[in-house]
């Protein structure tokens, strides 16, 4: 009757065993999403990564989740990834003053090089008075 008893539990725990899903790929994808620069991406494409992000995180701390439900929201997250859309790069036309930047003063640049050319000339001028010495 005991042994009877302890079939039956081992049984039951048998039939609800069930192998636990791997979810290193879900929590790597998790990880990149959540390295994204967001600063480069539109806030539209970035909802949508954030909406998947909720639903996927959830089944990661799920410890009663399925293989199909850890599957769905790997595909889930990997298509929402794949869907960032990068910021347009903003071009600066010529002529538009209002998103300039300086760079550096032309000043020091002019006055090196004027003061290279007199210094040649000086030295070439110089050159001719001592030969004809």
């Amino acid at each position: 009757e005991e042994v009877d008893e302890v079939y039956s539990e081992l049984v039951r725990a048998f039939i609800n065993l069930r192998l636990k899903p791997n979810k290193d790929l879900l929590t790597g994808l998790i990880n990149k999403v959540n390295g994204i620069n967001r600063a480069n991406y539109t806030l539209a494409s970035l909802k949508a990564v954030d909406d998947v992000m909720l639903k996927a995180s959830e089944v990661l701390n799920n410890p009663e989740a399925t293989k199909e439900e850890v599957e769905a929201a790997v595909a889930a997250l990997t298509k929402a990834l794949a869907g960032l859309e990068e910021k347009p790069v903003e071009t600066i036309k010529s002529g538009d003053t209002t998103v300039s930047v300086k760079t550096g003063d032309d000043s020091a640049i002019g006055a090196t090089a004027g003061l290279t050319v007199l210094g040649l000339i000086g030295l070439l001028f110089n050159r001719k008075k001592t030969r004809k010495e």
